[in-house]
């Protein structure tokens, strides 16, 4: 690691003022941009993970809140495998509202009969 943030500072180095990458976010798209993740690949990693990483627990603590308003909703009339469906949707809603509900239709009608 050590190798490759000293061989990474010195190609930073080489470039003009205006393109080296000053965030971390910056400089993961600039190795990713220049198809540089095998030559520097753990500092590819180390900053994906820490532009992962969330600063606070606020959104896992949202997404047990949703969960348990879920399961105390339905907990006794379903399965687990539905639960665990439902869930999925509730915690991640901001994708669910991007979705074509028109070819989710289509989609399922397509498919053979469930019973």
């Amino acid at each position: 690691m050590n190798t490759e943030l000293l061989h990474l500072k010195s190609h930073l180095g080489t470039l003009d003022q205006n393109a080296v990458p000053y965030t971390p976010i910056d400089l993961c798209k600039w190795i990713r941009l220049n198809d540089l993740q095998c030559v520097y690949p753990n500092v590819d990693i180390a900053l994906r993970m820490y532009t992962c990483t969330p600063a606070t627990n606020c959104s896992a603590e949202r997404t047990f809140s949703c969960l348990k308003r879920v399961e105390n909703y339905l907990r006794s009339t379903m399965s687990e495998e539905r639960l665990n469906y439902l869930a999925i949707l509730c915690i991640e809603k901001t994708i669910l509202q991007d979705l074509d509900i028109n070819f989710v239709i289509d989609e399922f009608a397509r498919r053979k009969a469930r019973r």
